[in-house]
This record gives structure tokens, C-alpha cells and sequence, in this order.
């Protein structure tokens, strides 16, 4: 009897192990990155013809945090490389997210808690990412890596402004391929040192930004505690990603870590995900201050497609959106950011993206406009912005 019992527990614990490692993380995710079905406006068969034409760029998904391969075909989230290619998605920016605070929220959050940790047991990443952070970021980078020899040539991984350029000639030239940046959301995964920085470098990361959803080593964020500026060492690494070529990305940052940011920038910044307080009065959007401040460093600013950054899910919205930047500071200081995969809700996937190239045609942009709105403002800044500096 006493066996039995002991066989039945072992039994259970086994099927608890399964469902918790095997089917948790996908369940979890399926209830936080949501294509909501709502209404879309219908592509036009001259609007289809223009969305085929463009090279569209995304500066911001978190696809590379969930447990599933950017090659299936499972349809789960909202990207993969069957649905860029779909979307005619020229340049996906996939970001590492390394901590998360339990109860996150907009407005304040602390650095004493961690939803990732639990996230990278129930994945069964390696042991190593459990602790650290930055070998989360680097786990990220090799799932990236992977996914690109894999693919048989159709996702490529670009690091410099020369790599950039070949995409899109190659995409011009009519080959099947969608390049790939890395970049950081966050930079509490440096461990508090900034020589880690170079590590992540080598990996292959060429964007960050120096807070997420709460205070760090470096810099205040919009929904930390206390809010504060770029401290010291944020200072230090600011400098550094620009000597390297990396593109520094304020969004999440705090509003005096922004201003921080603009002051000491020599190159152009980026905010790579979020809206604007002018169609959207939300405290991670930016005020018209703060856009007119990336715009003097020659930056982009991405627009997303959910409700905290429009205050709506519908393309008119993000319309709206791209449509203030470009009327306060002109059209080529403003882009796409969608957070696809963040944790966010939205009315369309990759695969759909020609509706909001048919909502800048409904709102009267012109073609030059929309090409430069979908994809050719940011493929500018990377071309220029991956350079290093020359010493």
C-alpha cells in the first residue's frame, strides 16, 4: 500500500511538473499577448499596392522573452517570421526583457520583486539565466542567432549601418528576407557594470534603454519610485553606446532621465515604443517638449499600437498619433513601435499591417509620407546611427 501511495504522489508530482513546465508558460502567454478582434479599415487595392513597395521597420517586440520559435507556425502572440513576412516587415527590433516587477504597473513600481525569474524556470531556460540578468540578455541574443541559421536565409540579424544597407538590396533585388536588431529594454541587465556592456555588444545588441519599469543603477524610470535622473553610471554607458554606435532608446525612462538624456546626446535617440500625451494624456507618453527634443537630435519616435499608448486599439488612433509628431516636428521624426508580444493588446498582428498603412491613407498622408512613417525614417537613423564614432 505504502508503494502504491509513494508511486501514485511520484505520479503526481510529475503531472504537476508537466503542467507547470510544460503548459503554464504558453497558457500565460496566450492571455497576455492578444490579437482582440475589432474593427479594421479595408485595404484598398491601391493601398495594398504602396504597402508592398515599402520597407517597413518595427522598433519594438518582446516575441524573444516567450517560450516558442520565431520559425513555427503556431499563430500564438503577435509575431513570428511567417507574419513579417506577411506585413512586408523589412526590420523587426526585437528587445530582451531581463525583470519585470510583480504587480507592474504605469505609475510605481519597486525593484524588490521579479516576474522573469519564475518566467525563466518555467520555460527551463538554462539554470544561469535563473540568477542573472545579463545572462538572460545573452540567452535572448543565442535564441535570435538560432532562429537565423535556421531560417534558410529569410532572417537575417543586422549590426552596423552597412548591414542595413544590404537588407534593404537585397529586399529591393527581390530576395525573401527579414533583418533582425537587437536591442535592451533596460539596462539593469550591465549588473551594475559597465564593462558589460561590451559583452552585450559582442552578442550582437545595438539598441537600449537605460530603465524599464522601475529605478536602476542608471537612471529613473517613468514608473519607478522615486523618478529620478540618469545617475553616474547611466552618464558613463550613454557615452559609451554612442562611441560604440548603439542607438539609445528613452522610452520607460523617467521624465527628468529623458530631459538627462537629450542634454548630453551627440547623436540621434530614439523612443521606441509608447505615444504622446497630446492624443493620449498617459505618463509614459511624451510631452510636446520631449518629442521636439529628440527631433533636435535628428531621433525617432515610435508610435504603438495599444491602449496605455493611444488610448484606443484602432489604427485611427495610432494615426492620430503619427500624425501630432509630424505636424509639431515634421514626418521624419516619427515611426512604428508596436510592443507586439509585451504584454499588450491589440486589434492586428504583423501579418496586418497594412491597416495602418490605410489609415495614413485615409488621414491624407501622402506616399513620400508613409514611406518615410512605415520604415524609412528608421531605416536612416540606423544606417547612420550604427557607425562608431571615429576616435
Amino acid at each position: 500500500m505504502k508503494r502504491a501511495i509513494g508511486i501514485g504522489l511520484a505520479m503526481l508530482l510529475i503531472l504537476a511538473g508537466v503542467g507547470f513546465f510544460g503548459v503554464a508558460p504558453g497558457v500565460v502567454e496566450r492571455t497576455m499577448n492578444v490579437v482582440q478582434p475589432g474593427e479594421l479599415p479595408e485595404v484598398s487595392a491601391e493601398t495594398a499596392e504602396l504597402h508592398r513597395t515599402l520597407h517597413l521597420v518595427d522598433m519594438h517586440a518582446d516575441t524573444l522573452m516567450w517560450q516558442r520559435d520565431l520559425l513555427s507556425e503556431t499563430w500564438q502572440g503577435q509575431v513570428d517570421l511567417r507574419r513579417l513576412e506577411a506585413g512586408n516587415v523589412a526590420l523587426q527590433i526585437f528587445s530582451s526583457v531581463t525583470k519585470t516587477p510583480k504587480g507592474q504597473n504605469y505609475d510605481a513600481n519597486g525593484e524588490d520583486s521579479d516576474n522573469i525569474t519564475l518566467l525563466t524556470i518555467a520555460q527551463l531556460q538554462p539554470p544561469w539565466t535563473w540568477t542573472s540578468l545579463l545572462q538572460r540578455s545573452l540567452f535572448h541574443a543565442e535564441k535570435l542567432q538560432k532562429a537565423e541559421a535556421g531560417s534558410n536565409g529569410r532572417l537575417r540579424i543586422v549590426r552596423s549601418g552597412a548591414d542595413v544597407q544590404t537588407l534593404i538590396a537585397d529586399r529591393v533585388a527581390g530576395k525573401t528576407v527579414t533583418g533582425a536588431l537587437l536591442s535592451i529594454e533596460g539596462l539593469q541587465d550591465l549588473e551594475g557594470k559597465a564593462t558589460n556592456l561590451d559583452v552585450l555588444y559582442k552578442a550582437g545588441f545595438r539598441m537600449a534603454g537605460p530603465a524599464h519599469f522601475f529605478d536602476n543603477e542608471l537612471a529613473g524610470s517613468m514608473h519607478g519610485l522615486k523618478k529620478g535622473g540618469l545617475r553616474p553610471l547611466g552618464r558613463q554607458v550613454i557615452q559609451a553606446m554612442e562611441s560604440k554606435g548603439m542607438i539609445v532608446d528613452i522610452a520607460h525612462a523617467s521624465h527628468q532621465s529623458v530631459a538627462d538624456i537629450l542634454a548630453m546626446a551627440t547623436r540621434p535617440v530614439v523612443s521606441s515604443h509608447g505615444g504622446v500625451q497630446a492624443t493620449c494624456k498617459v505618463n509614459r507618453n511624451l510631452t510636446d517638449d520631449e518629442i521636439r527634443g529628440v527631433a533636435r537630435t535628428g531621433g525617432v519616435i515610435g508610435i504603438g499600437y495599444w491602449e496605455g499608448a493611444i488610448c484606443d486599439t484602432s489604427t485611427e488612433a495610432v494615426a492620430d498619433a503619427i500624425a501630432h509628431v509630424r505636424d509639431l516636428v515634421g514626418v521624419k521624426h516619427v515611426g512604428l513601435g508596436s510592443d507586439f508580444d509585451g504584454a499588450v493588446t491589440t486589434r492586428w498582428d504583423a501579418s496586418q499591417l497594412a491597416a495602418v498603412t490605410q489609415a495614413l491613407v485615409d488621414r491624407r498622408f501622402t506616399p513620400s509620407e508613409i514611406r518615410a512613417v512605415m520604415g524609412g525614417n528608421v531605416i536612416r537613423l540606423l544606417e547612420q546611427g550604427l557607425v562608431p564614432k571615429q576616435p
